[in-house]
């Protein structure tokens, strides 16, 4: 039999080796629960991180993105060889022939789906010329397109492809926008689309706004919205949206300096409600109407004008020549007359008149405001058809 001694020993090993069990089941209980709840931890702020990179902005480019594409364009483009001028001559042509030659060129830009069933929105100095016009779009589909109608004035052109439940892009209002207000500009910039077909992205706010800009051959800027989100060589046609996703402008056109040929952050968008009212037309006729005359001719105020007139400013245009029986003459303008303002849009050379005046229709009546020896007046001129 054990003696008590050993008795005492065995019960105090069974108890040291009792406890130790418990310590241990308790101390992994312990650890699990510390393990969970790092876990839980680590899971929440990773939440937290994926919760705090998904922005307005980022959704809004998720929501957009599928309705842009990429444009890639041929036209034949004429040449004229420099060094035979003087074979321009009918006495030499007869020898030597026409030294002028075609070239097809190709170019590339950025446009949006704007329905379901494949309209496209996009610039006249993009696809307006185009003789073959291939989209590209965000699943990588190439798709010929065909011209419906474009509009050099306002530099705008509208698309169509043969394609069906299309996503497309939601209109926003370009009077309302906010300057300084976030937004995203979506395009194809250097081709970049076609390498992973996605749109390049860039974000920035809004400038300013009611900006009236230079002609450029012939297409006149007014109105524009202004951006320092980055635009370069192919954004041309693409978006300008803002946070909620719906567009407010067209990117087109941006301003450089010291021969720099990238974004130094001017960029100009088209307002989106002068976009509408165009492709509304483009789409209904094929082209826009301006068949009026108003019948008067303008010159630029320089020094010599202004001080002749006692004027106080060199903008405006003074008014050179009335036509008999022309809206001007109807409205009651005179020569001598400085025109400084019609309807909405500040008159500041003849240039900008010629673009004002691009944003009327046929029948339409306009408010030309005048200085008429130094008194301001106000005369109603009707665009009648020519």
């Amino acid at each position: 039999m054990l003696s008590n001694r050993k008795i005492i020993l065995l019960a105090a090993a069974f108890l040291v080796f009792s406890g130790s069990i418990i310590y241990f089941i308790e101390k992994k209980d312990t650890l699990y629960q510390e393990t969970n709840n790092k876990v839980a931890e680590y899971q929440k702020k990773n939440d937290e991180i994926t919760n705090s990179r998904r922005t307005i902005l980022t959704e809004t480019v998720k929501k957009v993105s599928p309705a842009i594409v990429g444009i890639n364009v041929t036209q034949v483009v004429q040449y004229t060889d420099p060094f035979g001028s003087m074979f321009n001559d009918p006495f030499f042509k007869q020898f030597f022939g026409n030294q002028s030659y075609n070239q097809k060129v190709k170019s590339l830009g950025s446009g949006y789906v704007i329905s379901s069933d494949g309209y496209i929105v996009t610039n006249d100095h993009v696809a307006g010329n185009a003789s073959e016009i291939t989209v590209t779009m965000t699943n990588g589909e190439q798709v010929s397109a065909k011209l419906v109608g474009s509009d050099q004035a306002s530099d705008i052109c509208l698309l169509k492809i043969n394609k069906t439940n299309l996503p497309y892009v939601t209109f926003g209002n370009s009077d309302d926008v906010i300057i300084g207000e976030w937004v995203i500009a979506l395009g194809n910039p250097f081709g970049l689309f076609e390498v992973n077909d996605k749109p390049t992205v860039t974000v920035g706010v809004v400038s300013s706004t009611g900006l009236n800009l230079e002609p450029i051959e012939n297409r006149f800027y007014l109105n524009m919205i202004q951006t320092d989100a980055a635009i370069n060589g192919g954004n041309s046609g693409g978006p300008l949206v803002n946070s909620l996703g719906e567009v407010i402008g067209m990117n087109t056109i941006i301003y450089t300096a010291g021969g720099v040929q990238g974004n130094i952050g001017l960029g100009f968008a088209i307002p989106i409600n002068k976009i509408k009212r165009i492709i509304t037309e483009l789409r209904d006729h094929g082209k826009i109407e301006r068949d009026f005359n108003i019948g008067m001719g303008i010159q630029n105020i320089d020094e010599e004008v202004a001080k002749n007139n006692n004027l106080k400013s060199i903008k405006g245009v003074i008014i050179t020549q009335v036509v008999p029986n022309s809206p001007a003459s109807r409205a009651g303008l005179k020569v001598g007359d400085i025109i400084t303002k019609v309807d909405k849009y500040s008159v500041t050379n003849d240039q900008m008149v010629k673009g004002v005046f691009q944003e009327f229709r046929t029948g339409q009546t306009v408010e030309v405001m005048i200085l008429r020896d130094n008194e301001p007046l106000s005369e109603n001129m009707k665009l009648e058809k020519n």
